[in-house]
């Protein structure tokens, strides 16, 4: 009897995950023809129990945090839900004596979910240590002088603090740290991950890829507008990267300049609010 019993219960549990596998299966499959056919992502900001940040917190994002500040109150709410989530979900380690605070952790936080506010998953699964040095240093992989780095094997990504408050400090430069190493970690993640927000990613980047190539007024305009730096042009990772700072920084001059790579951004990033 007892043997049975087990036996009865391994194939409900069999069957329970099999109906699970299933049911994801369905609602990703699901999501994919919505997006397709109505050009949308549906229950993007929903969420059955949301996280909420202290007053103190939520007044410092008010205070440090342009984007935040531009949404809704609803919105507001998303935004702090998913800032509290990033705090526990990645491990802070810094060098170099710098002690990291709460608010640093804030702002961090901040900059990963502005660029991931049109997505409905913002776990990075190819992350998980956030690492943290008082200014530039010297990388122990390229023996090099970098201001951040993002390394997938290891899962890190790396910044220099007073690099990446000066890109949050000054605000329509199209030099903002904090979004060129998370671009780059979105960028890597969709290669190797297949939810919605990283299939449209990589298809419109490759659709913008495409269409530059195939335009060489186009491509020329870009080399020598002096809206991109220089820097962008190094490779792939780097252009995206430095066109997604432009795109947070300055969206209205980056659409007048160029509207039809403005528009693949707005549909890799799902950027359908604010006026965006």
């Amino acid at each position: 009897m007892i043997e049975n019993g087990i036996s009865e219960v391994y194939f409900y549990f069999l069957l329970s995950g099999i109906l699970v596998f299933l049911l994801t299966k369905l609602i990703k499959e699901t999501e994919k023809y919505c997006y397709y056919h109505f050009n949308k992502i549906y229950c993007l900001h929903c969420c059955i129990i949301r996280k909420k940040l202290p007053k103190k917190e939520q007044e410092f994002l008010a205070l440090k945090v342009p984007f935040y500040n531009k949404l809704s109150n609803t919105q507001k709410k998303v935004f702090e839900h998913r800032v509290a989530i990033f705090v526990v979900n990645y491990r802070f380690k810094s060098r170099g004596g710098l002690e990291i605070s709460k608010d640093m952790k804030l702002l961090l936080a901040a900059s990963a979910v502005t660029l991931t506010f049109g997505f409905r998953n913002t776990r990075f699964p190819m992350l998980d240590i956030i690492l943290l040095y008082p200014k530039k240093y010297t990388s122990v992989i390229t023996k090099k002088i970098h201001k951040g780095a993002y390394n997938p094997r290891l899962k890190t990504l790396v910044f220099s603090w007073e690099d990446f408050l000066l890109g949050n400090k000054i605000i329509n430069d199209n030099i903002n740290l904090g979004i060129h190493e998370f671009t780059h970690v979105i960028h890597l993640n969709s290669h190797k991950k297949k939810d919605l927000n990283s299939v449209i990613f990589k298809r419109e980047f490759r659709a913008l890829k495409k269409m530059i190539y195939n335009d060489t007024t186009l491509k020329k305009k870009l080399q020598t507008s002096g809206y991109i730096r220089k820097y962008g042009f190094k490779n792939q990772y780097e252009f995206i990267a430095v066109l997604l700072e432009c795109f947070i920084e300055t969206p209205k001059e980056f659409k007048a300049l160029f509207p039809q790579i403005y528009k693949r951004i707005k549909k890799m990033l799902n950027f359908n609010f604010l006026g965006y």
